[in-house]
């Protein structure tokens, strides 16, 4: 088996602008932040986002990174609307593609089997048909006779996810509530990338966890990435909870130009070491 182990630059060195990338995690919780601050620091851009939206999003909205988000909500979870998605829809920054959280997960299960689309009930007698001109629906070809939305695949160029642990070859592991769907992300992507919180052995990933902890197999991992804390902001419980303090600091400089410059060149501007010690210190000062 081979070793898979990376840095987040080089995780990004291999991404092109016009991708289709898809994020995992879900709103503010496990987010792959590491990797999108690398991703931000690169100049790949003009790339369609697929995701159960959080600051992720955010974060290359605000950077102009975005042409096409394909996404079911954008939310911090504890504010109930990412500000700089917010924004950019206002301002018409990017073009949104709606779907349903049930269509959005049918979507990437139809990608990863390789389907064109799968037919579901969600979104039937919904907007959704209405704000998505995209989507079709199909009749079931059985005596039933009943019409389903056709859930077209979310199929990925490359998918970025986080979780808590992971071995040199590719199998991760979370040890949280959720698996927030990043084993769908992987399968429906050419590449996949994992940050974790630690690398371990193997042997070590069933160590007092359970064998459905053991989310993302090696046969569908392009790369892993040690990224201790490289969910922050966002959640990664058991690990850490959701900085609450920056998530809020965050927010707040989404409303004001010189407030927003200031927050990145303080901590988007640098590397992840940098940015993890100016966390700290922004901590520091409100202690």
């Amino acid at each position: 088996m081979s070793d898979k182990t990376m840095t987040a630059d080089e995780v990004v060195a291999r991404l092109r602008s016009g991708m289709t990338i898809g994020i995992g995690g879900w709103g503010s919780r496990r987010k792959p932040m590491a990797l999108v601050r690398a991703l931000l620091r690169s100049d790949v851009t003009d790339l369609t986002v697929v995701s159960y939206a959080g600051p992720d999003v955010g974060l290359l909205a605000a950077a102009g990174r975005i042409r096409t988000l394909v996404a079911p909500f954008a939310t911090l979870d504890s504010i109930p609307l990412e500000p700089h998605f917010t924004a950019a829809r206002q301002q018409g920054g990017l073009e949104l593609v709606e779907l349903d959280e049930a269509m959005f997960m049918w979507g990437l299960t139809a990608a990863s089997q390789r389907l064109p689309f799968l037919p579901v009930r969600a979104g039937l007698g919904s907007d959704v048909l209405l704000v998505n001109p995209r989507l079709r629906t199909v009749v079931s070809p059985y005596e039933d006779g009943e019409e389903f939305v056709a859930a077209p695949a979310l199929r990925l160029d490359a998918a970025l996810v986080h979780l808590n642990r992971a071995d040199t070859h590719g199998n991760a592991q979370y040890l949280g509530p959720d698996p927030y769907f990043d084993d769908l992300f992987c399968q429906a992507a050419d590449a996949a990338y994992v940050s974790c919180e630690q690398l371990v052995d193997t042997a070590d990933l069933l160590k007092d966890a359970a064998p459905q902890t053991l989310l993302v197999k090696r046969a569908f991992v392009t790369g892993v990435v040690q990224a201790p804390n490289g969910a922050h902001f966002t959640s990664c419980a058991p690990d850490h909870d959701r900085d609450e303090t920056f998530q809020r600091a965050y927010a707040l400089a989404s409303r004001d130009p010189e407030a927003w410059q200031a927050f990145t060149d303080r901590y988007l501007s640098v590397d992840e070491e940098a940015y993890q010690a100016a966390v700290a210190a922004f901590h520091k000062e409100r202690a």
